[in-house]
């Protein structure tokens, strides 16, 4: 059995010491969607919606992206890493849900899971900011990991 890595032989809580791992490539895939009612879906023109506060998904993108550059201050052990990528894209899907999609590289001693996690997280949670004046039916449905490479392990989710 794994054990937690967050709690040290004392049953306290702590930062993992990365400090004898080796630099490689490390990258992470972390997804959110968002269900919209139907009276939200009616929005939609070109693949994103106009708002008084600005086009929302185009903001999100920037809120997710300035989120997982930040991880670290808001996840308590999370390292201070400087992202080498972090791209953020939103598409609808047929049902007119938007799949929020986070990538993360960086050449570190750690990974990004996080960051990539706590984009996509953001950048769902802004849609539902700039949307909520239109209906609190929003529902974020779930943020996942899809897939992350570098270091010790490797994860691909099945579909």
């Amino acid at each position: 059995m794994k054990n937690i890595t967050h709690i040290n032989k004392d049953n306290k809580p702590q930062m993992v010491d990365v400090s004898n791992k080796r630099i490689t490539s490390r990258y992470a895939h972390a997804q959110s969607t968002v269900v919209f009612p139907k009276e939200i879906t009616s929005r939609f023109v070109n693949g994103d919606i106009a708002s008084a506060k600005g086009p929302v998904f185009s903001t999100a993108i920037i809120a997710g992206v300035m989120a997982a550059k930040k991880t670290y201050e808001l996840i308590p052990f999370c390292h201070p890493i400087g992202l080498d990528d972090c791209e953020l894209n939103i598409n609808l899907d047929e049902a007119g849900a938007a799949i929020i999609n986070c990538i993360c590289k960086v050449e570190h001693r750690t990974g990004v899971e996080m960051e990539a996690m706590v984009g996509a997280s953001v950048a769902a949670l802004t849609i539902y900011d700039m949307c909520k004046a239109l209906s609190h039916d929003i529902v974020i449905k779930e943020t996942k990991l899809i897939s992350k490479t570098g270091g010790k392990a490797t994860y691909h989710r099945e579909k």
